[in-house]
């Protein structure tokens, strides 16, 4: 009998998400709901495990775990890609990599969360609420405000047409974005330096790859506003993290709302944990009930086909 090891699921639901039964009879699911992050420690838990169902980035697989793991065979990750996995070493020891489906809502939603929580103070209103105290700040309108947005694709496009409802002013810069998708989208193309200089929010929806790693360091956030605000909901390391943590400290910008980081989950005395004017959520993007009924639905149908000996969804054909 297979043995799958469903890793990372930190809200204990994984089982209530999807119909299990429909691969239970063919192999033994043992459910991970803490976090490992050394390798040594993976590599203990996992072996003897065929089966490894992972929570898009949250355990990344490179090359040095796989080629630890000679029991595995097949490896699913949540989403329809994840960079975080060394395909190419899956492949020399003949691992199948699966997806599944995502959905495209929860991340833009979240986006919206963040801005609207520094563009209002919320979170400081909320405390100050809790200890008694009654408006103790100013906040700010989002309409005739201009939003900045790193990336017009499937996530970007979707907080573009919540910034028009709001009566902003819309920019957008990509390396491959044309005038014509940002006016489909309802923005204007502008130069990279210019996004910065002249948006009042600034909000990232590119993927992570080698041309968009460190893409926004001190350059970049020296050119914005000093009562700009900047929003990352895709990946952490688009962002310089040194540069974002000194332009914080010393008010280069208004504020910054994060759900991602370098590392995840983000360690206890990491300094954004303590730096005023930011507003953190723990990478929940994509943590709603809809997503992960769609992830762990997708988990099970994966499951079967490769069961039946024929895999669906592979992303190392």
């Amino acid at each position: 009998m297979a043995r799958i090891a469903v890793i990372d699921d930190y809200q204990r639901v994984s089982q209530e998400m999807a119909d299990w039964s429909r691969v239970s009879s063919q192999a033994e699911v043992v459910v991970f709901d803490d976090h490992l992050s050394e390798t040594s420690d993976l590599v203990e838990r996992l072996k003897g495990f065929n089966i490894v169902c992972a929570m898009r980035e949250r355990t990344p697989f490179p090359r040095p775990l796989i080629e630890q793991l000679p029991d595995l065979k097949l490896l699913i990750t949540t989403g329809p890609r994840n960079a975080s996995i060394d395909v190419a070493a899956a492949n020399e020891h003949g691992i199948v990599v699966c997806h599944t489906a995502s959905l495209p809502t929860g991340t833009p939603e979240l986006t919206w969360t963040l801005i609207l929580a520094l563009a209002r103070k919320i979170p400081e209103e909320t405390a100050n609420m809790r200890e008694g105290r009654w408006q103790t700040s100013i906040g700010n309108d989002l309409s005739g405000k201009t939003l900045g947005i790193l990336g017009l694709g499937r996530l970007g496009s979707r907080v573009a047409r919540v910034a028009n409802a709001f009566d902003m002013s819309v920019i957008a810069w990509s390396q491959n974005l044309t005038d014509e998708r940002a006016a489909e989208c309802g923005a204007t193309r502008v130069s990279k330096d210019d996004l910065f200089a002249q948006s009042d929010f600034v909000t990232v929806h590119l993927v992570l790859s080698d041309r968009t790693r460190g893409l926004i360091g001190a350059d970049e956030l020296d050119r914005m506003k000093s009562s700009a605000f900047l929003v990352n909901t895709s990946r952490g390391p688009i962002v310089q993290e040194p540069a974002l943590i000194h332009a914080i400290e010393n008010n280069v910008i208004a504020g910054v709302g994060l759900d991602v980081y370098d590392t995840e989950p983000l360690p206890s005395e990491h300094p954004y944990r303590r730096l005023p004017n930011v507003v953190l959520t723990p990478h929940i993007g994509y943590v709603t009930e809809e997503s992960y009924r769609t992830f762990y639905g997708g988990i099970v149908e994966d499951l079967e086909a490769w069961l039946a000996g024929d895999p669906i969804r592979i992303l190392n054909p």
